[in-house]
Parts: C-alpha cells; sequence; structure tokens
C-alpha cells in the first residue's frame, strides 16, 4: 500500500478544514478552538490551531492523508512541522476576499521554500457571486501559466476530489520521471 501525504494550507478562513471535511473518509482529526479577537470573529466562530487531519483512500493501493495546517500567523511555526515528508501541497484562496490574496502567495513560497514539491493553488468559494474570475486571480497572485490554479468549492465532494487528483497526477508524474 502506497500512502501519499499533502499538505492543505492558505490564509485564515480560506475553507482548509470544509475542504478535508468534505472528501474525508474518517472523521477528520481537528484542533478547532473559539475564536477570541473580535475581527477573526466577524469571518468564523473557529480557527485551526495545529491541524487537521484526514483520510481518503484512492484504491486498494493508494491511500491519501490530508494535513490541513492553521491559517493564522500565530500558528504558523506548525507549518514546518506539517509539511515535513509532504509529497505535495494545496494552497486554499478565499476566492471572495482579495484582501487574502497577498498572503496566500506569501504562503505558496513558505512552503515552496520548505519542499520542492509539486503544488496547485485552489481557488475556494467559485460558487458565490461575488468570486473574482479565475485569470484575474491567476494576475492578482502572480502565478505562472503553468502553475495549476483551479476552481474549487470546499464543501463539495466532487470539487474536491477534482483537486485532489489535479495534485496526484502531478506527483505521479514527479515520481515517474525519477526527480
Amino acid at each position: 500500500m502506497q500512502t501519499v501525504k499533502m499538505v492543505v494550507t492558505g490564509p485564515f478562513s480560506a475553507g482548509k478544514t470544509e475542504f478535508i471535511q468534505s472528501v474525508s473518509e474518517i472523521d477528520v482529526v481537528s484542533t478547532e478552538r473559539k475564536i477570541s479577537g473580535k475581527e477573526e470573529r466577524s469571518v468564523k466562530e473557529s480557527t485551526t490551531v495545529a491541524m487537521d487531519f484526514g483520510r481518503i483512500t484512492v484504491d486498494e493501493d493508494l491511500v491519501l492523508y490530508l494535513f490541513g495546517t492553521p491559517g493564522q500567523k500565530r500558528f504558523d511555526f506548525m507549518w514546518e512541522i506539517l509539511s515535513e515528508g509532504m509529497l505535495g501541497f494545496i494552497v486554499m484562496v478565499d476566492s471572495t476576499r482579495p484582501e487574502t490574496f497577498r498572503e496566500a502567495r506569501s504562503i505558496l513560497e513558505t512552503f515552496r521554500a520548505y519542499a520542492p514539491t509539486p503544488y496547485v493553488v485552489a481557488a475556494n468559494k467559485q460558487d458565490k457571486k461575488d468570486a473574482w474570475e479565475i485569470e484575474d486571480m491567476r494576475h492578482a497572485l502572480r502565478l505562472d501559466a503553468k502553475t495549476k490554479l483551479l476552481p474549487c468549492t470546499a464543501t463539495d465532494r466532487a470539487s474536491v476530489k477534482s483537486i485532489l487528483l489535479e495534485l496526484l497526477y502531478s506527483i505521479l508524474a514527479e515520481m515517474e520521471s525519477g526527480k
């Protein structure tokens, strides 16, 4: 049995926990805590303080382990720990909150520095009417044409599976090329 560790990262409230919960075949191990700050609480009631963990069996030969990072800067010490052994990562970006795009870009660069593994960027909340267009997000995030920027709805299992498959294809292609 082959196991693949994937990390789901991104800014606070981008949809990382929902992404993992949508697809995990086990109850997600979550370290959610009630938010104390008024500004963050206006966006959501709780935040991940250490990690989320989920699992999905692709077939009898392949299992994906999904590790969600905390999005708040004060918990970023967990990022490097969670990145150890990852074969790829997903950067979640909330398409309706352009004020988080710069932070998402910074997180992407941080994870690329931890490990030169394949990654995709998931443009979450594409089902919302105020979501940015994919190509506008590509420009704002300063992503080149080779970077996979994929539309996503973190609460939709099929959408989440398509993001995971895209990353998995990139990981397998890299393994086959012998990198």
